[in-house]
């Protein structure tokens, strides 16, 4: 599978079931036959604009399988977009 495919895959995937994606920072091939994926997504969007919030940035790390397959995600991390470091 092309790194293109996979990078569509799993911002297909976060925009309908998790958050927007905001960008994807990192694509690794794995030993075992697989991917993966480091993306930034916007969380709770609607909720931080009613309460004059920055947006919150969550960081993931998602495993594509050989066949393109989200196998498993895992938020790493949490920030304010305007945070620094």
């Amino acid at each position: 599978m092309e790194i293109k495919k996979v990078m569509k895959t799993v911002s297909d995937f976060f925009q309908e079931n998790i958050a927007p994606p905001h960008k994807i920072t990192s694509v690794d091939l794995l030993e075992e036959d697989g991917w993966k994926v480091t993306i930034e997504v916007v969380e709770e969007k609607e909720y931080m604009k009613k309460y004059a919030k920055d947006e919150m940035i969550g960081m993931y790390t998602v495993l594509v399988n050989e066949k393109g397959e989200i196998t498993s995600f895992n938020r790493i991390d949490i920030r304010y977009r305007s945070a620094i470091g």
